[in-house]
């Protein structure tokens, strides 16, 4: 497949399956060329959970990404997911994609995001280009990867993994371009492993809603762990980046060489409700509203979780010799 340049440009969402015409077409995971500063380096933020019209601290928690994102000259924002609550968009003149993204997110650092989906409401409309007219921020599909001249991203569509969503009489759920699902996840699961085979990045960053492994009150996702988590280590990938759980959370497990990060506190948090865990392994738990923002060299990577204050929760490094050429 192609390797398209976007430039001066916002990706939020990207799809393995094109909708066009109600038809739905089958492809490769779509890669993507973002560029990097003149060092090769980048700086990013990430925040999930967070589509509440500016309610439970939504408002704070984005102006202080404005500010550290200044600071940090960020190149983009990744969202983790869960865009709008409570039940997504109705369609694509719902007023809630103004309300609680485009009237909230307005600080000048805060320009280019890439990210997940959701998948109540009309999953056709959060998918739309008509948002984009509406924002040109938007740019919504499904699971893909931003190849840049440092690290691979690679953005994989978690949601359908959960087996409960598919019996739950709580919540309706818009399968399009998901069913028959045993095949999306067989093609999802086998597209993404050739996609990581096939990256020489000397980092390689991989992105779902859903935690593979939380302390939070969602808890570890079953279904990932038997089913995406081997295939990650085999492919040795460095950090896995969630949401779903609306906390901050790093766990740094003696069994993988992965690194868990959760930035799911976009907005309503404090559920109070943190799962037991070896403290040796839960680097950090904080229960309440927050971000992550990622500081990424050829040689180094920085992490750092931030609450709405600005306060430093939690600071994360690792290096890796060698110098990388994409």
């Amino acid at each position: 497949m192609a390797t398209y340049k976007f430039m001066n440009t916002i990706l939020i969402l990207l799809s393995i399956l094109m909708v066009f015409n109600g038809q739905v077409i089958n492809a490769k995971l779509p890669k993507f060329k973002h560029a990097t500063k003149q060092d090769g380096s980048l700086s990013l933020l990430v925040v999930g959970d967070w589509g509440r019209k500016g309610a439970y601290n939504q408002t704070l928690v984005a102006n202080q990404m404005g500010i550290v994102g200044e600071k940090l000259d960020v190149d983009f924002i990744i969202s983790t997911g869960d865009n709008f609550y409570d039940d997504g968009l109705t369609g694509v003149h719902d007023p809630n994609f103004e309300e609680s993204f485009s009237s909230i997110y307005t600080a000048p650092s805060l320009q280019k995001l890439l990210g997940n989906h959701d998948y109540r409401g009309d999953v056709i409309a959060h998918l739309s280009p008509i948002l984009r007219k509406r924002d040109s921020r938007w740019f919504s599909l499904r699971s893909y990867v931003v190849k840049t001249e440092t690290v691979d991203f690679f953005f994989v569509d978690t949601t359908p993994f959960q087996d409960k969503y598919f019996v739950e009489d709580k919540h309706t759920y818009d399968w399009r371009g998901v069913l028959p699902r045993k095949r999306y996840l067989s093609n999802l699961l086998q597209d993404v492993d050739e996609a990581l085979k096939k990256s020489s990045a000397k980092w390689k960053f991989v992105i779902g809603h859903h935690p593979v492994l939380s302390a939070g009150h969602h808890g570890n996702t079953e279904e990932l762990v038997a089913q995406l988590l081997p295939i990650l280590e085999e492919n040795n990938i460095d950090l896995y980046i969630n949401g779903h759980d609306h906390c901050l959370e790093h766990i740094s497990s003696p069994d993988s060489e992965i690194q868990f990060l959760t930035s799911g506190a976009g907005s309503k948090s404090w559920r109070g409700d943190e799962k037991e865990w070896n403290p040796e392994e839960l680097k950090l738990y904080y229960d309440g509203q927050g971000f992550m923002s990622m500081q990424v060299t050829r040689t180094r990577v920085d992490i750092a979780f931030f609450d709405i204050f600005g306060n430093t929760l939690h600071k994360w490094s690792k290096a890796k010799p060698g110098y990388y050429t994409y």
